[in-house]
């Protein structure tokens, strides 16, 4: 019954959500990222260190929404215009290479006895934060150049490709890669069925005005219909034993094609979407990542700690030495840069690194270093590339396309 629930950690964590990015409003000077602040602040108030909060029902919950919204709106970033031609294919040849250069660290981490599941850690070693990077790229002036679209498309490929590998290898429920593999195609071809009759129905001009008139009202129709893909595809991913995130960022991606029409597009409509995400959600995610994150296990033994500086190179190996194909693009500088912004990763650590220890492939103290490693490298990387992009005030690339802002983004048609 309900009454027998506590929302006592849900307060705690509420309350956390809400006084970090205020701490950090208040401190302009302190350039962090909230999600680093968010997760250790969920360190300090879990069981590792002050025992304030206890997972339980209704903080997994919210937690597992916030995961899922998150990649919801990774999965809204892919823009297919953007992923095309000459663009398309350094992006591509260079998520390629990074994931053979993480595999040949993995590999040798293997050997080296340090982790169990080469595969699995070059996986992660291979992902992007997407997120993070545009946000980045925007504030630097670089959506919209050659730069930009290099990484943008670069992040997305690898947000995707880790995703789908993830769902391949390490499905929980999976027997098998053959089985695994006909329940992706399965899910593929559901959601292309799926995507082809939303698109038609959204053609009917009765539904278009309906949504017009009830997009502003209580009903925020557009915003339950995103939430309703969201889930229903989760659900799908779920039924098939496959990974909820897969089912999330795919909803996302199509959410991203079905609003490429002027008739459905609405200037708040993503907007909405990110105050529910960020706003509501996804800050149960960070901070109970930070909460079940078993920090006593990294720093009982020196070589588990030693692991955080060795994840922290393989990241700028495997994601930044492919961004040499850019080169000839956007000049050393410029490769530099997108080096060190593809380099970011943090909530795909967090969540595969979960599903890892789940599964018995990585050891608390391994999967804890792993999250570490992403939390410097959101907190240096960016901060890297953007004292790079404006050393000399001189934008890296100056192809900016006519018709698309400063944020990689198409401005908003009422």
């Amino acid at each position: 019954m309900i009454s027998d629930i506590s929302f006592t950690g849900v307060l705690v964590v509420a309350a956390v959500a809400f006084g970090v990015p205020l701490g950090l409003g208040l401190v302009p000077s302190l350039r962090l990222p909230a999600v680093v602040l968010e997760i250790m602040a969920g360190i300090l108030i879990g069981p590792a260190v002050f025992g304030l909060v206890e997972m339980d029902l209704p903080l997994q919950v919210l937690a597992l929404i916030g995961l899922a919204f998150l990649l919801f709106l990774a999965g809204l970033e892919i823009d297919l215009d953007r992923l095309r031609g000459g663009l398309l294919r350094s992006a591509a040849v260079g998520s390629a290479l990074s994931l053979a250069v993480a595999l040949g660290i993995a590999l040798g981490l293997k050997a080296a006895g340090l982790i169990q599941a080469p595969l699995l850690v070059a996986i992660i070693l291979s992902a992007t934060s997407l997120g993070i990077v545009i946000p980045v790229l925007a504030d630097a002036k670089q959506g919209g150049t050659t730069l930009g679209q290099l990484v943008i498309g670069g992040s997305s490929i690898a947000d995707f490709g880790t995703i789908i590998l993830l769902s391949l290898f390490f499905s929980r429920d999976s027997s098998s890669v053959g089985s695994t593999l006909l329940l992706i195609s399965a899910f593929v071809v559901l959601v292309i069925a799926i995507g082809v009759a939303l698109s038609e129905v959204e053609r009917s001009s009765r539904l278009s005005s309906a949504l017009r008139r009830l997009q502003d009202t209580s009903a925020q129709i557009r915003v339950r219909g995103a939430l309703l893909l969201l889930i229903g595809f989760a659900t799908l991913a779920q039924l098939l034993g496959l990974e909820v995130i897969l089912g999330a960022f795919i909803a996302g991606a199509v959410l991203r094609l079905l609003d490429r029409d002027k008739l459905m597009t609405h200037p708040l409509f993503h907007t909405k979407l990110e105050a529910a995400g960020f706003g509501v959600f996804i800050p149960f995610f960070f901070v109970t990542s930070g909460m079940q994150l078993d920090v006593r296990a990294l720093f009982a033994g020196g070589a588990a700690f030693a692991l955080v500086p060795v994840f922290l190179l393989a990241l700028l190996l495997a994601r930044g030495l492919p961004a040499i194909l850019y080169r000839p693009m956007v000049g050393n500088r410029g490769s530099l840069a997108a080096g060190l912004l593809q380099a970011t990763s943090l909530p795909f650590i967090v969540a595969a690194t979960g599903i890892g220890m789940e599964l018995g492939l990585l050891s608390p103290a391994t999967g804890a270093a792993m999250v570490v490693a992403g939390l410097l490298s959101v907190v240096l990387f960016p901060l890297g590339a953007l004292t790079i992009l404006r050393g000399d005030g001189k934008p890296v690339a100056v192809e900016q396309r006519e018709g698309v802002d400063h944020a990689g983004h198409e401005p908003r048609r009422t």
